[in-house]
This record gives C-alpha cells, structure tokens and sequence, in this order.
C-alpha cells in the first residue's frame, strides 16, 4: 500500500502540565491524516457516498513531542474485511526520523445517506494501493 504524508503542526495549546504535546493530541492528528489521505485521494462521488467512522485506536507511545518538535504522520491501509479498514500510522520526528508513536486504528465504511455500515468495495481497497 502506497503511504502518505502528514505534515504535523504543534500549537501551544496541544502542550500539556508535563511539558509535551499531550497524548490525546496524537488522536486528532491521526484523525486529520486519515481524512486528508481520504480527501486526496477520493472521488467527489465516493466523498458523496461514503463516510468513515473510528471504532477503535491502539496507540504505543515512544518518544514525546515537544512545542518545537518538527513532525511529520506516515499512514497506510492495512487489510479490509467488510466494512472494516485497518489504518497505520507512525508519528515521526521529520528531522531524525525517530518513532514517536505507532497507531493501528479500525474505521468503518458507512453509506452516506443511510449512516449504516457498508462492504469496503475492491474499488477503494485499489484507491489505496
């Protein structure tokens, strides 16, 4: 699978008591990366049809990002089953291309007009190759 690139900027606000972007800040940047890839890649049919729910996040956190850190989200799809897509994601330090996170989260393929799950089609899986 092809991978793509999310460039991450760190505000002031994503900084937490300890000094460091706060892990609940990395959901958001997963979240932001998953939708950009979608949103470069899609069509403006299968935006239309189409919407992805989260249903679940694992997350290793390695190394802490800090105001200044210069980061940069790698995602790829991993396997699909039915309506579910399995989304990696590692969150780099751009400069020394260290680890600072490691994300496996499972998304949902919905129908957009009727919200209930849908089969990821070969058509998407494809998309993402």
């Amino acid at each position: 699978m092809k991978t793509f690139h999310y460039p991450i900027q760190i505000n002031q606000s994503d900084i937490d008591l300890l000094g460091h972007v706060n892990n609940v800040v990395y959901l958001l940047w997963v979240q932001q990366a998953a939708i950009t890839h979608w949103d470069s890649l899609a069509t403006a049919d299968m935006q239309k049809n189409y919407s992805w729910v989260v249903s679940r996040h694992e997350i290793d956190y390695l190394k802490a990002a800090y105001l200044n850190s210069k980061l940069i989200a790698h995602t790829w799809i991993g396997a699909s089953e039915g309506p579910r897509s399995i989304r990696f994601v590692e969150i780099k330090d751009a400069e020394t291309n260290a680890i600072l996170a490691k994300i496996k989260t499972t998304w949902i393929l919905l129908d957009a007009s009727t919200k209930r799950p849908k089969r990821v089609t070969e058509e998407l899986i494809a998309m993402f190759r």
